[in-house]
């Protein structure tokens, strides 16, 4: 399918006919407005923090760390340039491993006693580099821990899965007699989350985001519908998980404020198509038990368990959650919407601002279910000239509390700054969803932006990266 480039949509005329035509319900704004009283430049305070704007940087998972979990000279720059964006929130930076076995890739950074000293080096760096350009109001930043579960890729580590799923297994190659993580073993794994915490609060992190989304370990507990035992079946059950690592950060990181990243909704896995457009699996078996947010055939969000989810953060004394949705792994298309798929993806089976609707309009449903927590929406990258239009229309009608920015802040993380200071956007460096930050690690590169960051334009896997890309992707 040819779905019409963001880039063509010069007006807000044009703009508003083609959601309407595509039937995406997104509102903006046509004026943006800069200065103290523009809607993106409010203060806002939560729990003991006060944020002057209301962009966030959300967390990557670097593919650029040492084989034993050390930031390297790639990591450092990447956090540099998210101190240099003006972003008041820094939500997670980085997703970091818990332990080896966690680890989405055999680059991913580890939160150890040894490496503890050089990620708190990393929020050091993003500090001073926010200081030298805006001055002494410091943004919040917190990191991201995780355990990969189903897809932990470890050099010599086998991944760990909490239940058989009817597509995943076989989708990424486990046997019906695959085993299954032991209750045991949830807790040895939360003692790991507690200690990653402890040495984040010692590395002055101000939050630590306890992750559950985009498929991995945390996510995988809320669909847990057919795992027996304490972790699953009932919403009791898949959230325990949850409970008891936070009880066990209050109890060893006194202080330390948590915050949840939640993939809110899931849907079927996709697969390409006879053409190479996404499709979903066909499920036969009644309803689709698998997708948190979802009900019926798997392709429907129904928000009642993240509505729940977030009455349970709120009684755990939670008011942090960054909203995601769906997987990288078996739903791009749901959870980052690109016009580019990556090299082991599929082509969007729908004009990728609808996903983008979808996303925004879910989280204006889950801040008004719970109107006192504070949400960070994301989603927002493949809005391209329109993401401060968006982005305003969403804080200024309290849709959402803040604007999260992923994968644009690679090639454009002066975007945040731009916008408050209401510059004209730079065009040519705007994210265009080639998919490059996805497809070169998927092949043992490393993570960057390789069509609009100079310096990945001249990196040696830049070369290599070429070679990869699909006919349809490299004539870009």
């Amino acid at each position: 399918m040819t779905y019409r480039r963001i880039a063509q949509l010069r007006t807000a005329e044009d703009f508003r006919r083609h959601l309407e035509a595509i039937g995406a319900s997104l509102d903006f704004d046509e004026t943006m407005q800069a200065g103290a009283d523009a809607p993106l430049s409010q203060p806002h305070t939560v729990d003991g923090f006060t944020f002057s704007n209301r962009f966030a940087v959300l967390p990557m998972e670097g593919w650029d760390g040492t084989t034993d979990g050390h930031p390297t000279d790639l990591v450092r720059r990447r956090w540099q340039r998210f101190g240099s964006s003006g972003a008041k929130l820094i939500w997670g930076g980085e997703a970091v491993a818990v332990r080896p076995d966690g680890r989405a890739n055999p680059n991913q950074l580890i939160m150890n006693a040894d490496t503890v000293g050089e990620i708190a080096n990393l929020r050091d760096m993003l500090i001073a580099t926010h200081r030298e350009r805006f001055g002494g109001d410091d943004p919040v930043v917190g990191l991201q821990l995780t355990h990969s579960g189903r897809f932990a890729r470890p050099v010599g580590k086998e991944p760990k899965i909490l239940y058989h799923h009817p597509f995943l297994d076989k989708k990424f190659g486990l046997g019906d007699d695959y085993p299954l993580m032991t209750d045991d073993e949830i807790a040895y794994l939360i003692e790991d989350f507690l200690h990653a915490a402890k040495r984040a609060q010692q590395a002055g992190f101000d939050f630590v985001d306890v992750k559950h989304c985009h498929g991995y370990l945390g996510h995988e507990f809320l669909s847990a519908v057919d795992r027996e035992g304490r972790y699953g079946g009932s919403f009791e059950n898949r959230t325990r998980f949850l409970r008891e690592v936070v009880a066990g950060i209050r109890a060893e990181a006194p202080g330390l404020k948590i915050g949840v990243r939640l993939s809110a909704f899931d849907l079927l896995p996709f697969r390409p198509g006879a053409d190479g457009t996404g499709e979903p699996e066909i499920y036969q078996n009644g309803d689709y038990r698998y997708a948190f947010g979802s009900a019926g055939s798997g392709l429907d969000v129904n928000l009642a368990e993240p509505c729940a989810f977030l009455d349970l953060l709120k009684s755990l004394d939670i008011h942090l959650a960054c909203i995601t949705a769906g997987s990288p792994y078996y739903n791009p298309h749901i959870q980052r919407p690109a016009l580019f798929p990556p090299s082991d993806g599929y082509q969007p089976p729908e004009d990728p601002l609808v996903g983008v609707a979808r996303q925004i309009n879910a989280v204006a449903a889950l801040k008004a279910h719970c109107p006192d927590m504070t949400i960070v929406g994301t989603g927002y990258s493949y809005l391209q000239e329109w993401l401060p239009n968006v982005a305003q229309n969403v804080v200024r009608t309290g849709k959402a509390d803040f604007v999260g920015i992923g994968r644009l802040i690679l090639s454009y993380p002066d975007i945040v700054a731009d916008v408050l200071d209401g510059k004209s956007l730079q065009r040519k460096r705007l994210c265009r969803t080639f998919s490059d930050c996805t497809t070169a690690p998927r092949n043992g590169l490393v993570s960057g932006c390789f069509p609009l960051d100079d310096f990945y334009k001249n990196h040696p896997d830049a070369e290599a990266l070429a070679k990869l890309k699909r006919p349809e992707t490299s004539q870009a």
